[in-house]
């Protein structure tokens, strides 16, 4: 079968955009219970959380906040972006860092880098 240039072109064309737009995606939302089932996989590396905000506490730019997306609880600490008000709707990007693990308790924290909108 022989394609005509500009049938070529234009199917070229379009496999480019989708692959450069497929670039520019962010990844996807990682669930918090997956985070703490097994938080030593994924400490020190870059996530992404969406939930709602619980408790929350800021002042002068700092801030830490909780962030419960129905599959568990994260706590995140801002170092410049405050924290959303309780009941917000949030999406976070940030290193995770685990704490500690004991038995069937698993401690972390989530340092935020920036906010999206989920």
């Amino acid at each position: 079968m022989h394609f005509r240039p500009i049938t070529r072109f234009l199917a070229l064309a379009a496999i480019g955009a989708a692959l450069v737009a497929g670039l520019g995606c962010r990844g996807g939302v990682t669930p918090i219970k997956t985070l703490l089932d097994d938080p030593t996989r994924f400490d020190g590396q870059v996530v992404r959380i969406a939930g709602t905000v619980g408790l929350s506490a800021g002042a002068l730019g700092y801030g830490a906040y909780r962030v419960d997306d129905g599959t568990g609880v994260l706590s995140v600490v801002s170092r410049g972006g405050g924290a959303p008000r309780e009941g917000a709707q949030v999406g976070v990007e940030g290193t995770f860092k685990a704490v500690f693990t004991l038995g069937s308790q698993s401690a972390a924290v989530l340092m935020e880098k920036q906010r999206f909108t989920p």
